[in-house]
């Protein structure tokens, strides 16, 4: 192991204790997407402490921040995901990311000098849906970063991340009520709507490609039995392998819901919640660095199946990696049979196998953002990956 590779870890193990704190009080404490303000506030006091400069609200979002440790040539970015699910709390596990982004940031400040870095950590809220890395791309951040890093849990271990590009909506049906009894002719049923809608989108699945997928829930469809709902309220996600398809595939998604107005007499609004999530375009040397580094800490990447699917998953992350060169491999955390967006599996990103987890990712970012991008990089390391 290299002098820098041993000091970065004795820092992270140093820290071990806070960083197992700090994903425990995220997983205790969990907070929506955009609603973030307690984990924005939490995640950075590390960095604080270690001499980091914080900048809370960076780029005007109240629960992103960005700090900042060296003076280095070149710029490593690591970034915390702290939002949870609704209902289901960190049932993605996202206590953990931001975690081992800290303690790999923790674990690269102490060797900053030595690696000619910059080190950066981007609190990045709003993940799940919202698309908070967007937000921040579009302001202005990550401009000049040399390589961007995070790693997020699953069931078990898979180096090269490649997610659906996906949209998000919601969609609104306006119709009129009446009284479901003696005056339904009056009425404008836009729950209706969406059953007009959910049936064409179930046909149109055999035309749409084998890997695309439509998914969506109702959110509000009534308020009383014994009145016509006169508005219906949902939101759905398209997703393609890549944006051209997917700006292929979700005007012929949004006929469905034409086709529900259209037929129920109601009126369709579609709002964006975001801007599309893009696919992820892997940074091979980096890729097969953090590869290498994982399995010298012991951990084994699963072959292709059921349990590694995770890595098909969309995130903001993938428009990150358009614009800097970027990885984001996933770390097991020996949760089967529970899978991601599981209560079951949220239970399993606190404890014993987690913590490993935890500290195994960030040993593993922190050794590849040693490895990486500058001269030196063992060639073996910097090879790059299989696909």
């Amino acid at each position: 192991m290299t002098s820098m590779k041993a000091a970065a870890r004795n820092v992270i193990d140093r820290h071990a204790e806070e960083l197992i704190g700090l994903s425990e009080r995220l997983h205790a404490d969990p907070e929506t997407a955009w609603e973030e303000h307690r984990a924005a506030a939490a995640v950075p006091e590390l960095l604080d402490r270690a001499g980091f400069t914080v900048t809370p609200a960076y780029l005007g979002l109240d629960t992103a921040f960005h700090a900042s440790f060296g003076t280095g040539p070149k710029r490593i970015a690591l970034c915390a995901e702290y939002d949870a699910l609704p209902g289901l709390g960190h049932a993605c596990g996202h206590n953990l990311i931001a975690a081992s982004s800290i303690g790999a940031a923790l674990g690269l400040a102490a060797v900053a000098d030595d690696a000619g870095v910059t080190v950066e950590v981007y609190g990045t809220p709003a993940e799940e849906g919202g698309g908070g890395k967007i937000e921040l791309l579009d302001r202005g951040a990550f401009a000049g970063v040399d390589l961007a890093m995070m790693v997020h849990p699953a069931p078990v271990d898979v180096a090269e991340a490649r997610p659906f590009a996906v949209s998000h909506s919601k969609i609104s049906y306006s119709g009129k009520s009446a009284h479901a009894a003696a005056y339904p002719e009056s009425g404008i049923n836009a729950a209706d709507a969406f059953t007009v809608a959910q049936v064409a989108i179930g046909l149109l699945r055999q035309q749409i490609p084998a890997s695309a997928k439509v998914h969506g829930i109702v959110t509000h469809a009534g308020d009383a039995p014994n009145a016509i709902p006169e508005r219906a309220t949902g939101r759905w996600y398209v997703r393609a392998e890549t944006l051209a398809e997917l700006a292929e595939l979700e005007p012929r998604v949004m006929r469905a819901f034409e086709a529900g107005a259209l037929a129920t007499g109601s009126e369709l609004t579609v709002e964006p919640e975001s801007k599309p999530y893009a696919e992820f375009r892997a940074d091979d040397a980096a890729l097969a660095a953090y590869r290498a580094n994982a399995v010298e800490l012991g951990r084994e990447f699963a072959p292709d199946g059921t349990a590694s699917r995770m890595n098909r998953a969309s995130t903001d992350m993938g428009n990150v990696s358009q614009v800097v060169p970027a990885i984001h491999p996933y770390i097991g955390i020996g949760s089967l049979p529970a899978i991601n967006h599981q209560r079951e599996f949220a239970d399993h990103c606190v404890g014993g196998t987690a913590q490993r987890a935890l500290l195994d990712a960030a040993i593993a970012l922190a050794w590849t953002g040693t490895t990486r991008l500058w001269p030196g990089t063992p060639p073996d390391v910097a090879a790059p990956a299989g696909r």
